[in-house]
């Protein structure tokens, strides 16, 4: 039987690993216990050459690295200098894209300096508003960081820096979605990506955390959403874009979207972690999903391995209720966390609820501007 070789295109890595400066509530990436050995976890000279050496090698000449955490930027500023620096050493030409996913605390004029001269992509962690923010995002001491956040997405704006807001969608902030859209706007993040927030109470396993969202809260919170988002088009464009939005678009114009939840298979990039440790995916960094480290065997090797193949199919076996719903076409199941990560009813996707509020609001709009689209457009790489 022949298989498929997949390309590696794209690295999410961990440079600092599970560390942060901040004490989110709802944060998923409580990962110390894997690492037991070291209490600082920050990636060596020696890993970060050769798994840059080797994404660069292997990429077929374009690769996009996702820098996360954690905090990232921990590391410090030198190690994405240097991170540059190898990029255009080992390049051979190709072309090499950068995302940084950040809360913005230690982002100053240098940093954003930087991620300017390097076209850095950031996805700023700002869940709007200051009583929406500080709710759950504060410091170890437990005090607010809104004010300080706000204060550099502005920097980083002013200084030409590309910058996404990346916003968790949790019990609290799904009751806001207006307020959260014009902050938003009035800051000149015009780019927004939100994520729902679901994660098993450490108290009564099985259940959801108090700070989860509830399937109608997301789904009243993506209606509502939706209806801003489609009030401020202008000549039949959007002037604001929401990730999720812009790839169930994608759906309904009869391409692959560039959101994996919506794919009918995962397992298209990898994860690297501080101590060069590669897994399936950002929200499986655990044993039975490591697929071995990059010291010891190639990027591709693992992306291409029977465990990873095996974690990419395991979306692919849809609930009995998927295979008669109208909308799994579009939604494809979800996201593998939310049909694993909670029980549910027939084993759906905890949000099923909400994507199905979410496509009875939207269908009609989103074919419309299909339409528009395939009368319009001549090329497939533009969206609208």
């Amino acid at each position: 039987m022949n298989r498929k070789i997949k390309i590696l295109n794209s690295l999410l890595v961990k440079p600092a690993g599970p560390d942060c400066n901040l004490d989110c509530t709802y944060c998923f990436y409580h990962k110390h216990g894997l690492f037991p050995d070291t209490q600082n976890h920050r990636m060596t000279e020696e890993i970060q050459e050769e798994m840059i050496r080797q994404a660069m090698g292997q990429s077929a000449g374009k690769i996009s690295f996702a820098w996360q955490g954690g905090e990232p930027t921990l590391t410090g500023l030198p190690f994405f200098q240097r991170s540059v620096e190898l990029q255009q050493r080992y390049g051979q030409g190709g072309q090499c894209a950068n995302g940084l996913q950040t809360n913005g605390v230690l982002i100053d004029d240098k940093w954003s300096r930087f991620l300017r001269q390097y076209n850095f992509l950031v996805g700023l962690s700002l869940d709007g508003p200051e009583h929406v923010h500080d709710r759950y995002r504060r410091t170890k001491s437990g005090n607010g960081t809104w004010s300080k956040i706000a204060d550099n997405a502005k920097r980083m704006l002013d200084q030409g820096v590309a910058v996404n807001a990346v916003t968790v969608v949790n019990d609290y902030s799904a009751e806001y979605p207006e307020e959260i859209y014009a902050f938003h706007k009035s800051l000149g993040l015009n780019y927004m990506q939100f994520i729902p927030c679901l994660e098993a109470d450490a108290d009564h396993p099985g259940k959801a955390a108090p700070f989860s969202v509830s399937a109608e809260q997301y789904g009243r919170f993506l209606c509502r959403m939706f209806d801003f988002w489609m009030a401020d088009f202008r000549d039949g464009l959007p002037t604001t874009f929401i990730r999720f939005f812009d790839a169930v678009f994608y759906r309904y114009a009869g391409m692959s979207p560039p959101d994996c939840t919506l794919l009918e298979e995962c397992g298209d990039y990898v994860v690297v972690e501080h101590n060069g440790d590669v897994y399936a995916c950002d929200f499986f960094v655990e044993p039975r999903w490591r697929l071995g480290n990059m010291m010891r065997s190639s990027l591709t090797d693992m992306l291409n391995s029977p465990r990873q193949r095996e974690f990419g199919k395991r979306k692919t076996i849809l609930p009995d209720l998927c295979k008669s719903c109208r909308w799994t076409a579009l939604c494809r199941g979800g996201c593998m966390k939310d049909r694993m990560r909670i029980p549910t009813d027939q084993h759906v996707n905890a949000f099923c609820g909400a994507f199905k509020m979410f496509f009875e609001h939207a269908d009609e709009r989103f074919r419309k501007l299909a339409e528009d689209w395939k009368i319009n457009n001549t090329r497939p790489d533009i969206k609208f």
